[in-house]
């Protein structure tokens, strides 16, 4: 069972970058379809961005232009990077994998996927 371990989150004012980081524990991105989501207290958690296999990349509406997705196969590394940040981006981000379809992604549903990690707070200030 893959592990993964996000780092990167903390406090910035709108406007900030940060960047994200998903470490896994085997080499997951020939075989897994891997992406972001985030979770804010009384929300549902939600999708941000997918990359698959062939780094094909899917955006939620709402980070569009603004974040990132890409990763290291050689590092084993899932990144996300997020610029222009704004106070409703404030949550819970968590890394996922799923393997069901041979490293293509399906959707940005929190229910295809098989594998989380622990998250990592990001907070933005206004």
């Amino acid at each position: 069972q893959v592990q993964l371990v996000e780092s990167g989150g903390g406090s910035v004012q709108t406007g900030g970058s940060l960047r994200l980081s998903c470490a896994a524990s085997e080499y997951t991105y020939v075989r897994y379809c891997m992406a972001w989501f985030r979770q804010a207290p009384g929300k549902e958690r939600e999708g941000v961005a997918s990359i698959d296999r062939d780094s094909s990349t899917t955006y939620a509406d709402s980070v569009k232009g603004r974040f990132t997705i890409s990763k290291d196969n050689a590092k084993n590394t899932l990144s996300l990077q997020m610029n222009s940040l704004k106070p409703e981006d404030s949550a819970m981000y968590y890394c996922a994998a799923e393997d069901v379809r041979g490293g293509y992604c399906y959707s940005l549903m929190q229910y295809e996927y098989k594998y989380w990690g622990q998250g990592t707070q990001v907070t933005v200030s206004s």
